[in-house]
């Protein structure tokens, strides 16, 4: 977990147990600490991970020190955000996004 508690740090080691076999929907957030865009991100996540949370898990994987699993998902650009549900991938999102885009997304896999 994140010093916040809201959004879970997710490893290539525990991306399938964390992500794939969650058992709500799972908000994928592939960034590295020197990506500006993905910073500027970050705190609308933890607001959405607050606002959704026991509804939604919001994860985040560091591309740098995780590269596996970016591979996996033909991740390309940072940040990319996948939303996972039941283990499939339901939405990707590549690039910054707005609360209200992303609450868009997040509202079709999401009670």
């Amino acid at each position: 977990m994140s010093d916040d508690g809201v959004t879970v740090k997710v490893s290539d080691d525990t991306f399938e147990q964390e992500v794939r076999k969650s058992s709500e929907p799972v908000l994928v957030d592939f960034w590295a600490e020197w990506c500006g865009p993905c910073r500027a991100v970050a705190p609308t996540l933890d607001a959405l991970a607050a606002q959704y949370k026991g509804r939604l898990k919001v994860a985040k994987v560091n591309v740098d020190d995780n590269p596996q699993t970016p591979r996996e998902f033909n991740v390309r650009a940072i940040p990319t955000l996948l939303l996972f549900d039941k283990g499939e991938v339901k939405a990707t999102l590549i690039g910054a996004q707005s609360k209200a885009q992303l609450e868009a997304a997040i509202s079709q896999h999401v009670a």
